[in-house]
C-alpha cells in the first residue's frame, strides 16, 4: 500500500485518505428542486465525493495538516452522510501551483467530486480556482489571502474564507504606525508577500512614514542572516513580515539567535498558531492578526464543540487553521444540503445565501465577490509562556461593528471583481 507521511510523522495509507462510509445504507434520492431527474437506488448508493487539496509536502505542510484535519472533522460530525447518502473526502497534494492545478483536474475528471476545499498558499488557490471556473465546480479557498482571488481573478465558482491581505493590513497597520513610522518590509516573492508589501507600503507612505528597506525572499529560504543584518543596519521602528508558515518559523528562530528579539518590533498579518508553535517559546515574538483562537470566549457553541472534538481526537488544541478548514468544509456541506442536490449551479446559489451566526454578526460569502466577511484578532505574544500551546496575548477583536466590518472589507464599488453569470 502506498503511504503518505504528514507533518506529524504519522503515516497514513492510501485508503485512509478516502474518508467515507461506502458501506452505509443509502436512501433514494428524489428529484431536486431544479427539476433534476429521479435517481434510482443503485445510483443513490454511490457515495458523494468531496475533493480536498491540502499540501502533504513543502513549506506549508504544518498548516495544511490542521487545515485537512479540520476539513475532515466537518464531514465526520455529519456521520459522513449528505443528502441521505454516504459521503467521502478524496485528498490530493499541492506540491506547487502546477501540482495543485493537476490535482484539481484529477479530482473533477477522475473522481467526479461535487466540490473542492483547499489551497494552502495563494498561488495554489489561484491555480485551483482557474480549474474550478473552467469545470464549473464549486471551490472553497479556506486559507489563501491574496486579494486577486476575490478581486480581479474572481469567478462565480470560487469562494474564500480567509480575509484578503488588504483587510488584515487595515487592522494591523495602525498598531504598527503607533510604534513608529520607519518600516522595513521583508516579504515572500509570490502573491501573498507581494500583496503585503504593497498594502503596508501604501499605508505608511499615506500616513507620513517611510520605508527604510524592503526585501523579497524566495519560498523555502533556509538562511535569513543576511536579511537580518540589513534590517539591523537600517534601524527601523518596525519590521513588517510577509513570509508564511515554516519560512516564518525559520526567520523568527534566526531573528532570536542573532539577538534581535525584543530589539525591533516584528509584525505580520494572517499568522497561524502552527507558525508560532514551530518557533518555540524562547524565540516566539511579534504582533499579529489571526483569524480564530481556541481560547476566545466569543467562540460559538458549535466552535467549542468542534474544538473539544478535535482535542479529544488529536490530543492537542485546535489551531486557527483547524477552524478555517472546518468552516470552509462546513459551508460547502451545509450548502449541498440546502440545495438538496449535487448540481453545481444550485450549490453555488446556496453558498451565496449561506450564513453562520458568530456573536452579533452573520458570517457569510458576499454575492458580488464571494468573500467571507467577519472579524479578526490582533494578538501579541505572552512575555512568559507557561503553556506549550498558549502563546497569544489577544489585544483586540476587530472590526467592532457590522458597519466597521463592511468598511474594512470594502464595498462592491471598491471591488475589482467582475463576476460572470452561472
Amino acid at each position: 500500500m502506498t503511504e503518505t507521511t504528514i507533518a506529524s510523522g504519522r503515516k497514513i495509507g492510501r485508503r485512509s485518505l478516502l474518508l467515507g462510509s461506502a458501506g452505509l445504507a443509502a436512501t433514494s434520492f428524489g428529484a431536486s428542486r431544479l427539476g433534476m431527474p429521479y435517481i434510482g437506488n443503485a445510483a443513490a448508493a454511490e457515495p458523494i465525493k468531496i475533493g480536498m487539496i491540502w499540501a502533504k509536502t513543502g513549506s506549508i505542510v504544518d498548516q495544511a495538516e490542521y487545515l485537512a484535519q479540520g476539513s475532515m472533522l466537518a464531514l465526520e460530525q455529519r456521520n459522513k452522510t449528505l443528502l441521505g447518502r454516504p459521503a467521502e473526502i478524496v485528498w490530493l497534494d499541492e506540491p506547487n501551483p502546477q501540482g495543485a492545478q493537476q490535482s484539481a483536474e484529477r479530482l473533477i475528471g477522475e473522481q467526479k467530486v461535487v466540490g473542492i476545499v483547499g489551497g494552502a498558499l495563494s498561488s495554489f488557490a489561484l491555480a485551483i480556482s482557474s480549474v474550478a471556473k473552467k469545470a464549473k465546480i464549486p471551490y472553497i479557498a479556506a486559507n489563501a489571502a491574496t486579494g486577486d482571488l476575490t478581486g480581479k481573478s474572481c469567478n462565480k465558482y470560487t469562494f474564500r474564507v480567509q480575509p484578503p491581505v488588504d483587510v488584515h493590513a487595515r487592522i494591523l497597520a495602525p498598531y504598527c504606525a503607533s510604534i513608529g513610522k520607519k518600516w522595513y518590509l521583508l516579504t515572500a516573492s509570490y502573491a501573498f508577500g507581494q500583496d503585503i508589501k504593497k498594502a503596508f507600503n501604501d499605508y505608511i507612505l499615506a500616513n507620513g512614514g517611510t520605508v527604510v528597506g524592503a526585501d523579497e525572499v524566495p519560498v523555502g529560504t533556509p538562511d535569513y542572516s543576511s536579511f537580518i543584518l540589513k534590517i539591523r543596519a537600517a534601524k527601523p521602528d518596525v519590521v513588517i513580515g510577509g513570509v508564511a508558515a515554516s519560512d516564518l518559523t525559520t526567520f523568527l528562530k534566526q531573528w532570536n539567535e542573532l539577538g534581535m528579539k525584543g530589539k525591533i518590533p516584528f509584525a505580520e498579518i494572517s499568522v497561524g498558531n502552527t507558525d508560532l508553535w514551530g518557533v518555540g517559546p524562547e524565540a516566539a515574538d511579534g504582533l499579529f492578526t489571526i483569524t480564530w483562537w481556541y481560547k476566545d470566549p466569543n467562540n460559538t457553541p458549535e466552535e467549542q464543540t468542534m474544538a473539544a472534538a478535535y482535542e479529544k481526537k488529536y490530543s492537542r488544541p485546535a489551531a486557527d487553521k483547524t477552524w478555517m478548514g472546518w468552516l470552509g468544509m462546513k459551508s460547502l456541506l451545509d450548502s449541498i444540503e440546502m440545495a438538496k442536490t449535487t448540481e453545481p449551479a444550485a450549490i453555488v446559489q446556496a453558498l451565496e445565501t449561506w450564513k453562520y451566526k458568530r456573536g452579533d454578526i452573520d458570517v457569510g460569502y458576499r454575492p458580488f465577490d464571494h468573500q467571507m466577511t467577519g472579524r479578526l484578532l490582533v494578538a501579541g505574544i505572552h512575555p512568559n509562556i507557561t503553556d506549550k500551546w498558549d502563546y497569544f496575548d489577544v489585544k483586540a477583536e476587530l472590526p467592532k461593528t457590522p458597519d466597521d466590518i463592511a468598511k474594512a472589507f470594502g464595498s462592491q464599488a471598491d471591488s475589482t471583481c467582475k463576476m460572470d453569470a452561472l
